[in-house]
């Protein structure tokens, strides 16, 4: 696999030629609309060459050992990492594997399903790389009482077919948006919350559903322990089925805040059978311009994070979009990060990228109006996959899979080899 930056000059004919790949394979695998190209576009390129591993030194460690257990020999592993000497290894230190062992991960993708049958295509084309298939169609009664809010019956068998395992997800979603006070009532109710419980396992069961995947955000601080507490209800009730909690990415623990003071991580990680770190939306809508996963914050979360949850079930979030400000007044609008690398090629702007973050991002005016857009590439999302492999997490989640980002895919089939259930009921 090879990484090709973009420079002034540059032309698909010739990149082609230097990398010996078709001109079609580049279009495809960077979703190109024609070979219009601009500076600073970072492109994936396709090669026959071993998959590349990322390792922390651990106490103990020795070359060879390390060497071993990556299957390659202890000469190409310090020509891979000419920074490193072999008796005098640093604890901590980051060294890369060429290595014919890939890495092993659980993906889980999020599907919104307002058009099961224009969906449907996209989930034939990426099952391969998701093991666990969450399905955004349900929120909760006053009263907690679970209900469907988008038809999912479609998708729910046809993820089965293809050997993905569907996950019933629910959110305290209440008129196009989260709702504190929607689950701040449910959770200081005890029969509103065993009221949800109960109605969350009912339909799993009804509707030949794997598991669960729970998205309550914005949960009142004050029912911190209501909310473990209804989580231990439900992954009891639920047996051997997943029970997968996504919450609020946080570097420190802050019981009193509005955003993160809820998520209890020790208990949620000792209750859940798979944590997801939302690691995205650190630059969000209507905030100042920034990058929607700096590497250097997404790091800093997951140090946090596995000090408290098992890194074996610990997922990490990767975006597939990222955000346009207008500079002005700061209304932001979403796009895809496909959409986001191809208006960068319409606007005829050169690319830019934020090694700090690790983060592409121009800017671009309409008329008077300045834009600035930071949103994710092959280079950003390389990085994520790394912090994957440095700290054994269990694997990544991605919001959501209806939004283009095909390099990410590339990569994924090229790199890495994603966990398929064994069967599915």
């Amino acid at each position: 696999m090879y990484v090709h930056v973009v420079s002034s000059g540059d032309t698909l004919w010739a990149i082609s030629n230097l990398y010996r790949v078709s001109i079609p394979s580049i279009l495809s695998l960077n979703g190109l609309t024609s070979s219009e190209i601009v500076p600073g576009i970072a492109l994936y390129i396709p090669t026959t060459n071993l998959a590349l591993r990322f390792y922390r030194i651990s106490p103990g460690d020795s070359l060879g050992q390390i060497a071993s257990n990556f299957q390659i020999n202890a000469n190409d592993l310090l020509l891979a990492n000419p920074g490193i000497h072999p008796n005098q290894l640093i604890i901590g230190q980051k060294i890369t594997i060429p290595s014919p062992n890939k890495m092993t991960i659980q993906t889980l993708g999020f599907i919104v399903p307002y058009s099961s049958s224009k969906l449907l295509p996209t989930l034939r084309k990426l099952a391969k790389n998701i093991t666990y298939l969450a399905v955004v169609s349900y929120s909760f009664t006053d009263e907690g009482w679970a209900y469907v809010q988008l038809d999912d019956a479609e998708i729910v068998l046809e993820s089965k077919r293809l050997g993905m395992k569907p996950l019933l997800m629910i959110r305290n979603y209440s008129n196009e948006a989260f709702s504190p006070e929607l689950v701040g009532r449910v959770f200081e109710n005890p029969i509103y919350r065993a009221n949800l419980v109960n109605s969350i396992t009912n339909l799993v069961q009804q509707k030949g559903y794997e598991g669960v995947s729970i998205d309550f955000e914005f949960v009142p601080p004050p029912r911190r322990n209501d909310f473990n507490t209804f989580l231990s209800d439900l992954k009891r009730a639920l047996g051997n089925r997943i029970l997968q909690v996504n919450v609020h990415a946080k570097t420190e623990d802050i019981p009193t805040n509005r955003i993160i003071g809820a998520y209890d991580y020790k208990a949620i990680g000792e209750i859940a059978d798979i944590v997801g770190v939302m690691t995205i939306d650190y630059g969000y809508p209507t905030g100042p311009p920034n990058p929607v996963s700096p590497i250097w914050w997404v790091e800093q979360v997951v140090q946090y994070s596995i000090q408290l949850i098992p890194p074996s079930k610990l997922q990490i979030s990767i975006a597939m979009y990222g955000y346009d400000w207008r500079l002005i007044d700061n209304v932001t609008t979403a796009k895809s990060n496909l959409n986001a690398q191809n208006s960068a090629i319409s606007n005829k702007v050169s690319i830019q990228y934020d090694d700090y973050a690790a983060v592409p991002w121009y800017r671009y005016w309409i008329g008077t109006e300045e834009h600035i857009v930071w949103f994710g590439d092959i280079r950003s999302v390389i990085e994520k996959y790394k912090l994957i492999d440095y700290y054994q997490l269990l694997g990544t989640t991605y919001w959501h899979i209806g939004l283009d980002f095909p390099q990410n895919w590339a990569y994924l089939e090229g790199n890495v080899h994603v966990v398929k259930p064994l069967r599915i009921s």
